[in-house]
């Protein structure tokens, strides 16, 4: 992966190592220290707190790079939220993804009410077309809030059986957000998981599907493209 050397005013690596290390953590299941020895092996003397900072400074900026840079996804959307602890209140993590697995949207919310679901429906609708089926589990919620959205009221609404829901896609999609979370040994603060959770989604989002059984020189493509939009975001940081 290869990204400017051009240095930011008041930090003393290049964009090229920032945007490296951020890369790192949120592609594999990493913590600080982990990229800090990565980066220490290849000769950069990096301190985790380092790499820290530099997750919560850039995070939003480089998923609203890569949000934008996204090409326009399914009509199909599969929904789905899982109870996640965040300083020890408990949260929700709404997900929403289309039928190609690709991630929608993320966002951590303190209710599971039809206010909730509402309000996931309407921020879904900001960044993406009306749908023609939204898949979801039995949770009253989604079909109240499907009501009270006029926009919503043509599409078809499909709920999946509680037997079904191990096969069903938003739940695999959960997984990886389930390692980080062991590896961080749980979030701290509901700003710096939305944070996490964003930029997360986005990367998994470029990178997708990187580790599919499609032929090696397909994936290849695929992963320098990948590359060479995420070094165009980071330089965009500067």
């Amino acid at each position: 992966m290869v990204l400017s050397n051009q240095k930011l005013p008041g930090y003393r690596f290049p964009l090229a190592v920032i945007g490296y290390a951020v890369w790192l953590y949120h592609r594999f299941t990493l913590s600080d220290r982990d990229v800090e020895e990565l980066l220490l092996e290849r000769g950069i003397c990096v301190t985790r707190e380092s790499i820290r900072t530099w997750c919560i400074k850039f995070s939003d900026l480089l998923a609203q790079g890569l949000r934008h840079r996204e090409p326009r996804r399914g009509s199909r959307w599969y929904l789905d939220e899982m109870h996640v602890d965040v300083g020890g209140i408990t949260h929700w993590l709404w997900r929403a993804i289309d039928e190609h697995g690709i991630v929608l949207d993320v966002v951590l919310q303190r209710h599971r009410d039809t206010e909730a679901a509402k309000s996931f429906f309407v921020r879904l609708l900001g960044e993406h077309d009306i749908p023609e089926t939204v898949h979801t589990d039995k949770l009253w919620s989604y079909g109240a809030a499907l009501r009270e959205l006029p926009v919503l009221h043509s599409v078809e609404h499909v709920q999946v059986v509680s037997t079904a829901r191990c096969n069903h896609p938003v739940e695999q999609s959960h997984r990886p957000t389930r390692r980080q979370e062991r590896q961080q040994r749980g979030f701290r603060s509901r700003r710096r998981a939305q944070g996490f959770l964003d930029l997360h989604a986005r990367i998994t989002n470029l990178h997708h599907p990187a580790r599919c059984t499609v032929p090696a020189h397909h994936r290849r493509h695929h992963q320098q493209q990948a590359f060479t939009l995420w070094g165009e975001v980071v330089r965009q940081v500067a």
